[in-house]
């Protein structure tokens, strides 16, 4: 099995119809998705590419290198345990966002970078449409939802490298987990594979694909969806070969945004089934995620509701 890619530049033309049939498809019955003529330059994503290579080889291996992750994995190798370290990501990662402090050795990264990242916000807004139509929806619904009251949604970027690991059978690159997020934007390596999600009980390569965007939809949207669209258990393997590259953008709630199925969807919902999800506060949504993060998502979105009473 392979995960669906979608030629996102038909949603405007004669095949309008099939293509959101197809983003149907790959919401309720996937949860990842390749987008391809997607819109962003090729010379851009290029760019991308370059100055975050650069970026870690510069300001990130050294560390990476001294990081708690080697010291452990060289300890349980020393020791010639047959553990694996259950605990521990194999994985370099840095947050943008429009408010905080960006890299600043590497030529051209805060430029490229900026650029990029208003790229991916504007496809991920016009790709959010797509799914209010398909759910029925009002346009711009989602967005909407995604905004507090005084603030207005999130939107942040991920930049991970996975080094070569001497060791890939002690541990994983990224343990498996599903997203807290709304909607994910993933840049991934288009050479060195490792990204995984689970199907019908099955790991699937999400196998790289040259300058396509991921896609992939968070709890969040399944809150919102009622449980159309799944946010699905994914993982990234430890590789001995390459320095995998993964920028994923997520565009998420306010943290103070309130969230919850969407009316239209719980009045469809069959007068035999209960709503299944319950309403919550994006913020206390994360307290419970940043301790329950590789654990099962019911849990925390009851946690969470909990926390509002």
């Amino acid at each position: 099995m392979a995960i669906p890619v979608i030629d996102f530049s038909k949603l405007s033309g004669e095949e309008r119809a099939k293509t959101m049939a197809q983003i149907t498809d790959g919401c309720e019955e996937w949860g990842f998705f390749q987008l391809v003529n997607h819109g962003i330059p090729d010379e851009l994503l290029e760019r991308v590419k370059k100055v975050c290579s650069e970026c870690y080889k510069l300001e990130r291996e050294e560390g990476f290198n001294n990081s708690t992750q080697v010291k452990l994995l060289n300890e349980l190798v020393e020791k010639k345990s047959g553990d694996k370290l259950e605990n521990v990501n194999w994985e370099d990662v840095f947050l943008l966002s429009d408010d905080n402090e960006w890299p600043s050795k590497t030529p051209g990264f805060k430029e490229t970078m900026a650029e990029y990242r208003a790229e991916l916000k504007k496809l991920a807004e016009k790709f959010m449409e797509a799914m209010d139509e398909n759910l029925g929806l009002p346009k711009g619904y989602i967005k909407q939802s995604f905004n507090g009251e005084e603030d207005d949604a999130f939107f942040g970027t991920k930049v991970s490298h996975y080094p070569p690991c001497p060791h890939p059978e002690k541990l994983n690159g990224l343990r498996a987990h599903t997203d807290a997020r709304g909607v994910i934007l993933l840049f991934q390596d288009d050479e060195v594979k490792g990204l995984q999600i689970l199907k019908d009980e099955q790991w699937i390569d999400v196998q790289p694909q040259r300058n396509a965007i991921v896609i992939n939809t968070g709890d969040q949207i399944e809150v919102l969806s009622n449980g159309r669209y799944k946010s699905v258990w994914h993982q990234v393997l430890a590789t001995p070969d390459g320095n995998r590259r993964s920028i994923a953008s997520f565009y998420n709630p306010s943290l103070k945004a309130t969230i919850s199925p969407a009316t239209e969807l719980v009045e469809k919902v069959s007068n035999e089934v209960d709503q299944a999800y319950p309403k919550f506060v994006f913020g206390d949504y994360m307290n419970v995620y940043a301790e329950q993060r590789f654990l099962p998502k019911e849990p925390r979105f009851q946690a969470a509701a909990a926390r509002a009473m």
